[in-house]
C-alpha cells in the first residue's frame, strides 16, 4: 500500500526500550558492531564460533557506506542547492547483536541553520511499502509522473524536477522500514522478523531510527515533523508517541496522507464499513460525469450518517428499510437496482469495484476508483482481478527509485529494491483478540501531551483503500482540545491523490502552512 523514517559515544550508546512492550530493540548505530569480551568456546556464556559466524553473516548483508552528493535543482522561479544522502542505520537488539539495516534517503538544503531548519521524516504504509511513493510522487526533489496516460507498467521511469517539493521549507528524510526498499535483516531467524513485523515493534524501530538519524546528523535541536501515508495512519501517531516517551524527541507536527486510523470499522460485520465507503462510491459515480469536489458530496455524507445508518441498524429482517436502502444506493451509484437489492445495499469494496462498470467488462481501481481497467475474467463467477490504479505503478516506480539511488546519488546496494513487498503484510502480527490495531488512542495522547503539536489529515475523494469518510468519523469523536489542532482536507484523486497536479500543489501549500506556523 502506498500505501518511512552526530554520533554520541557510538560504541556505548544504548537506547533501552521495554522488551515487554516494544520487542526489545536496544539501539541503532551506523558503525561496525561494537567489540565485546567473549568467554572461551564451550564455556557457559561463551560465544565463540557462533558469534563469529553471526558477525560474518551480518557483514555479508551490510549495506554500502553512506553516499552524500551535492545536487542542484532548477525549478520555476528558484534554484535549490542541497546535499542528498543515501545510507542506512543499523538496529541492534538488547544484547548488542545486529538485527537490521534500515535505509534512508535525506535531502538537506545548503546554507540553512541546523538549529532552526525544520526536518521532516516520511514513510509509507502497507505494511510492506517503501517510501518511494511519497518521495517520487509528492515531496521529494524529483517526481515520477503517474497519473492519467502515464499510468502504465511500460511508462518511462525517468524522473523530473518536482516543482511541488517540500524541500523549500523543510529538509526531508525518507525511511524504508525493514524488507522495503533496500532495508534488510542482517540477523537470521524468526525472532528477528518478529521484532519488526508487528504493530508496536515496527513503530518503535522507526522511532529509534529517527532518533539515531538526529544524533548522527547533529539535528536534535531542529524543529521536527513526521509524515506517513496509508498504514502510516497507524504507524504515525505511535511513532510520535514513542519519540515523546522513549526517545526524548518532541515533534511539532504530524502529517497523514490517506491514513487508516482504526481497523475495527473495516473488520468482519461492522456496519460502519458501509458508512465509511458510501461517499467515495458516489464520488466515483459522479466523477464519471464530470469533476467532483468534496462539497458536492454534502448530501451523501448527510445521508450516510443519517438515514443510511439508521436503515443499516434495522437489519435485513426489516424488508422495507432494506429495500429503501438498496434502492437509494443504486440511485446514488448507478449500479443496477436488482444487484443492489441482492446485496441489500451493502457493497464491500471488492463488490463495488466489479459491479460499478461490469456492463463494459471493466473494474475500478482500489487505490483510485476513478481509474478503470479491463476485468481479465469478465465472465467468471468469482472476482479475479488486480488493481488498475496500483499494479501499473510498481514497475516504473521501482525502476525510478533504483535509478535515482544508483545514478544520481551514487549508492549501489546489492539485492533487489522492494517498492511494495507483499510478504511483509502476509507475516505481519496485527495482534490478537478483540482489539484490532488502532492509533486513535495515541493520537489523543500526543495531542494532549503537547499543546503545540498540530496534525494535518489529508485524503483523496476516490480512494477505496482508505476512504476519507472513515477518517472523518474518527476525527469527529476527538475532544474539543484536539479538534482545534487537527485539520482535515480532502482532494480530488485517489489514495495517491498527489499524482494529480492540482491536488499535489494544494497539499504542498497545506504542509508549508503547517510547518511555518
Amino acid at each position: 500500500m502506498a500505501t518511512n523514517l552526530p554520533m554520541l559515544c557510538r560504541a556505548t550508546l544504548v537506547l533501552a526500550v521495554s522488551a515487554l512492550m516494544f520487542s526489545g530493540f536496544a539501539h541503532a548505530d551506523d558503525p561496525q558492531p561494537r567489540a565485546e569480551t567473549t568467554a572461551p568456546t564451550g564455556q557457559k556464556g561463551g560465544r565463540g564460533s557462533a558469534a563469529q559466524s553471526s558477525s560474518s553473516t551480518a557483514e555479508l548483508h551490510r549495506l554500502p557506506p553512506d553516499s552524500t552528493t551535492k545536487q542542484t535543482l532548477d525549478l520555476p522561479g528558484r534554484t535549490l542547492n542541497f546535499a542528498a544522502t543515501a545510507g542506512s542505520i543499523r538496529v541492534f537488539d538488547g544484547k548488542g547483536e545486529p538485527l537490521a539495516d534500515i535505509a534512508y534517503t535525506s535531502y538537506a538544503l545548503d546554507g540553512a541553520d541546523r538549529a532552526t531548519r525544520p526536518v521532516t521524516f516520511l514513510f509509507n504504509g502497507g505494511p510492506g511499502a517503501s517510501s518511494a511513493w511519497l518521495q517520487f510522487g509528492a515531496a521529494g526533489p524529483w517526481r515520477l509522473p503517474f497519473d492519467g496516460d502515464s499510468l502504465s507498467p511500460s511508462a518511462s521511469p525517468e524522473v523530473k524536477p518536482n516543482a511541488e517539493t517540500w524541500l523549500d521549507f523543510t529538509d526531508l528524510v525518507f525511511i524504508d522500514p525493514v524488507s522495503t526498499g533496500y532495508s534488510r535483516f542482517v540477523a537470521s531467524g524468526e525472532d528477528a522478523r518478529k521484532s519488526f513485523y508487528s504493530v508496536d515493534g515496527d513503530a518503535n524501530a522507526i522511532a529509534l531510527v529517527i532518533r539515531r538519524w538526529l544524533e548522527k546528523h547533529d539535528r536534535l535541536v531542529s524543529p521536527k515533523y513526521v509524515a506517513g501515508e496509508s498504514y502510516g495512519g497507524i504507524r504515525g501517531p505511535k511513532v510520535v508517541r514513542q519519540l515523546q516517551l522513549q526517545h526524548g524527541v518532541g515533534v511539532r507536527g504530524l502529517i497523514l496522507v490517506s491514513p487508516l486510523f482504526d481497523f475495527r470499522e473495516f473488520t468482519g460485520t461492522s456496519l460502519l464499513q458501509y458508512v465509511a465507503t458510501l461517499p467515495s462510491y458516489v464520488a466515483v459515480a459522479r466523477e464519471a460525469k464530470g469533476p467532483v469536489k468534496r462539497a458536492d458530496l454534502a448530501d451523501v455524507e448527510a445521508y450516510a450518517r443519517g438515514e443510511f445508518l439508521a436503515d443499516l441498524v434495522k437489519g435485513e429482517a426489516d424488508k422495507e428499510a432494506t429495500n429503501r436502502l438498496a434502492d437509494k444506493v443504486a440511485e446514488l451509484t448507478g449500479i443496477d437496482q436488482a444487484v443492489s437489492r441482492r446485496l441489500a445495499g451493502r457493497f464491500d469494496v471488492g463488490e463495488f469495484r466489479r459491479e460499478f462498470d461490469r456492463k463494459n467488462g471493466k473494474v475500478t481501481g482500489r487505490y483510485d476508483g476513478s481509474v478503470r481497467g479491463f476485468d481479465p475474467y469478465p465472465d467468471s463467477s468469482s472476482s479475479r482481478f488486480g488493481d488498475p490504479s496500483g499494479d501499473a505503478l510498481q514497475a516504473p516506480l521501482t525502476s525510478a527509485a533504483v535509478d535515482v539511488l544508483t545514478r544520481k546519488l551514487n549508492w549501489r546496494p546489492d539485492g533487489s529494491y522492494e517498492v511494495l513487498n507483499g510478504s511483509v503484510e502476509g507475516h505481519w502480527d496485527f495482534g490478537r483478540g478483540i482489539n484490532p490495531p488502532q492509533s486513535v488512542s495515541e493520537l489523543r495522547q500526543i495531542l494532549a501531551t503537547d499543546a503545540k503539536l498540530n496534525v494535518l489529515v489529508t485524503h483523496g475523494l476516490f480512494d477505496l483503500a482508505t476512504p476519507y469518510f472513515g477518517s472523518k468519523r474518527v476525527l469527529d469523536q476527538l475532544p474539543a482540545f484536539a479538534t482545534q489542532r487537527v485539520k482535515f482536507v480532502v482532494y480530488p484523486g485517489g489514495h495517491m491523490f498527489y499524482s494529480r497536479d492540482g491536488s499535489r500543489q494544494v497539499l504542498r501549500n497545506e504542509v508549508e502552512t503547517l510547518i511555518r506556523e
